[in-house]
């Protein structure tokens, strides 16, 4: 079975799991099968073959980050060969330096922020000053892009963000645009800080099209994704096996560009 990687992965306690994905699910009215949790997670991603989780999560207020991060790092340390975590931050909080050491010192290798759950645009000044702190530590981004309802994520707020730190590498989510998929790529595709993972989309587009946007972004810089507990692996797996790719762009997107990102060894 062809090795996998799931790049995009939202994990939380038992305890609040099932008020979390219904928080989600109201969000984007939504309905989803899949409960949040770790053991899901993993039973999940064993169908289609998955050997390693990016996992994370995202803080809607500055309190809750220590808590969140503290969760995500357990739960890795707890599961070394299987996952890496990226750590949460508000730009609201008193003191994002200082939340930035801890998640470095939990082990976290990276960060995850979702704009349009935290209220924040990415071309606004708080969204800078956290930017500046995440790239003097040298750590890799994963943001939530785009939404037709909001402006906090969108190409024009995003492409700022990506200008002003060239040497970030920014992980943008659902083909650096959900619901705006091509809209964006026509924006962003080409920019050379930027990796894009396809969660949240195949959903919504043709074959055609999803195979339009990865030759745009350039196969090597596309992550196969679920986006759990969004959808489920089989179902995301059966519509990446339908756009016409070679062997070696499946292999790339499936395994081999997150391998590279996350410094994993054979």
């Amino acid at each position: 079975m062809q090795k996998v990687i799931n790049s995009h992965c939202h994990i939380y306690p038992s305890k609040i799991a099932a008020r979390a994905v219904e928080g989600i699910g109201d969000f984007y009215d939504l309905h989803m099968s899949l409960n949040g949790s770790v053991d899901d997670l993993i039973k999940d991603g064993n169908k289609v073959g998955v050997v390693h989780y990016l996992v994370h999560s995202v803080a809607t207020t500055p309190k809750q980050v220590k808590s969140i991060n503290e969760f995500i790092s357990e739960e890795v340390k707890a599961h070394p060969d299987l996952f890496t975590g990226f750590g949460t931050l508000h730009p609201d909080s008193e003191d994002i330096e200082a939340d930035l050491d801890h998640l470095i010192e939990l082990g976290l290798k990276g960060v995850k922020v979702h704009p349009d759950f935290q209220q924040f645009a990415l071309n606004e000044e708080k969204a800078f000053k956290m930017g500046e702190a995440i790239d003097e530590r040298g750590l890799p981004i994963m943001i939530h892009c785009g939404d037709f309802r909001y402006e906090y994520s969108n190409p024009e707020q995003l492409k700022p963000f990506l200008e002003k730190f060239p040497n970030m590498l920014v992980i943008g989510a659902h083909f650096a645009g959900w619901s705006m998929w091509e809209e964006a790529t026509k924006e962003l595709a080409g920019t050379p800080n930027l990796v894009v993972d396809l969660s949240s989309s195949l959903y919504a587009l043709s074959p055609e099209t999803a195979r339009e946007l990865i030759h745009a972004y350039g196969a090597d810089r596309v992550l196969w994704a679920t986006d759990f507990p969004m959808w489920e692996s089989e179902s995301e797996m059966a519509m990446f096996d339908k756009i016409d790719l070679s062997d070696e762009e499946r292999n790339m997107i499936l395994y081999e560009n997150a391998a590279k990102l996350l410094g994993l060894q054979d």
